[in-house]
């Protein structure tokens, strides 16, 4: 079974409150290749800093700090940004928008209600966190947005309908409780939709909502009839639906042939196939398609995450790691057939994982993945040496839907990790201060690109403060300095 993406950890228990003082320095920093730049920042959680808090600020001391990881972002049509982030199982899930392009983030109401005094069987979450904004403005002339977050008893689904300011929680999302990894993806007004692995058969269960998320009553399984091998032999990855034909996509890794269950179980062969499950009849039933099957049964493709997303013209893509390389396939045919794959990562990035996609028009996509000039061929990164240092990457290609296309990468932060990265979600026996995802969104007002990522770094900055809760020079590198940062593009080209 694919391991959990939830933090156990819930720093919000620990009381040591000591904060070191802020050296002023510059707002922000830039990292640049060629004319693509980034301005990087921390965001402020909430708590332990008060609602309303915009970042990057330039008071003493500054409250631009959070305990944060494992951040999910996405971009209204107005071209407002919202983030999620979580602050571990029960300890509740953070918020933030910015509409100025991503120059500056507030902080938000938390979606789930989460504190301590509250936490519930069934809420707070602060599992899994992912968002969704809607497609079409509700009665109101706003777009609701959506924060999803994992209780494991079920899924919370956070409704806002007044650009964040409020939030409705639904703590049982889910038809069938016991849950895993939730997805959340959202069109028109109030269609709202979740995917996640139930406990009980390792399924991957779609529910949707035609009422902005008060209730799911619409249930779907992502595996078809002719593939039911894939259903315990399957990583999922997330869910996207496109507003102009409504169908909807979900994406998985998983095994090739019915024949390869008995070696997946033994664990001789790999997920070394990427599947998309299409509805074209808006989530009830679902096709399974090969979007790319690696002819190598050892080569596995269940790396947190496979991912996908859907551009305006429809083309839908999809990108993976293979724990080493970052690779894309595109689909002109609204995912019944595939491209690829292609290479995305090169140069400096020799070893790229985590990837994830945001789509503007025909053909133009934003990728990002962590990326570490370290690779010797034979270890893993969870083996990786402390001289690997990791850095967020970003890629962009505005002729993706032509093979051999090519992509601009850029660093676009400082270094956020050193050494080994664990990908095996609450398996993981090696470091594990950057969990399991990140993400970027695209405005379609500017085009222009917003990240949220993970850091496990000590720093001191106007930018980028030290973390209240323990985080010092001596523990950098590890979770106590974990914090959810921002790198907002402030140049190149725009993928709308």
């Amino acid at each position: 079974m694919q391991g959990t993406g939830l933090k156990l950890i819930n720093r919000g228990l620990i009381v040591a409150i000591a904060m070191a003082s802020a050296v002023i320095t510059p707002l922000a920093t830039s990292a640049a290749t060629g004319s693509t730049a980034f301005s990087n920042f921390e965001v402020a959680g909430s708590p332990p800093n008060p609602v309303g808090t915009v970042c990057p600020r330039t008071q003493t001391p500054n409250p631009c700090n959070n305990y944060a990881s494992e951040p999910a972002i996405r971009a209204d049509l107005s071209g407002n940004f919202y983030g999620s982030s979580e602050d571990g199982l029960g300890g509740g899930t953070d918020a933030w928008k910015s509409t100025d392009g991503g120059a500056h983030y507030a902080s938000l109401q938390r979606p789930d209600g989460a504190s301590q005094a509250n936490n519930t069987l069934f809420a707070p979450g602060g599992g899994d966190t992912d968002l969704a904004t809607a497609t079409a403005k509700n009665s109101g002339g706003l777009y609701n947005v959506y924060v999803a977050s994992l209780s494991l008893a079920n899924v919370d689904v956070s409704t806002s309908t007044d650009g964040g300011n409020s939030w409705t929680l639904n703590p049982t999302g889910a038809t069938i409780s016991g849950d895993d990894r939730e997805w959340i993806a959202a069109e028109g007004a109030s269609k709202v939709c979740i995917s996640y692995h139930d406990a009980a058969t390792f399924n991957i269960d779609v529910n949707c909502s035609y009422t902005a998320g008060l209730a799911f009553t619409q249930l779907g399984d992502a595996i078809d009839a002719n593939h039911l091998w894939l259903i315990d032999n399957n990583g999922s990855g997330n869910l996207a639906i496109d507003p102009a034909n409504h169908n909807i996509y979900q994406v998985f890794s998983g095994i090739a042939t019915a024949t390869e269950g008995v070696c997946s179980t033994a664990g001789t062969c790999g997920y070394h196939a990427v599947w998309v499950a299409v509805s074209t009849d808006g989530g009830l039933t679902f096709t399974d398609y090969p979007v790319y099957v690696n002819p190598t049964t050892t080569a596995s493709y269940n790396h947190q995450f496979v991912v996908t997303a859907v551009d305006r013209a429809g083309n839908v893509y999809a990108v993976y790691s293979d724990n080493h390389n970052v690779y894309y396939s595109f689909s002109t045919t609204h995912g019944t057939s595939w491209h690829g794959p292609f290479q995305i990562n090169g140069g400096q990035a020799q070893t790229a994982i985590f990837p994830w996609i945001t789509a503007g028009k025909s053909g133009a996509v934003d990728v990002v993945y962590y990326g570490s000039k370290y690779y010797d061929g034979t270890n893993p990164p969870d083996s990786y040496p402390m001289s690997a240092s990791w850095y967020v990457y970003f890629a962009q290609n505005l002729a993706a839907t032509t093979p051999g296309s090519a992509w601009q990468q850029t660093a676009a932060s400082p270094i956020i990790h050193y050494g080994g990265v664990c990908e095996g979600g609450i398996s993981c026996t090696g470091n594990r201060d950057l969990y399991d995802d990140f993400g970027v969104a695209a405005s379609p007002v500017t085009g222009m690109a917003s990240i949220i990522y993970s850091d496990d770094q000590y720093t001191n900055t106007q930018a980028s403060p030290p973390a209240t809760y323990g985080c010092s020079a001596s523990s950098s590198n590890s979770s106590s300095c974990d914090h959810t940062s921002i790198a907002t593009q402030t140049g190149g080209h725009g993928i709308y």
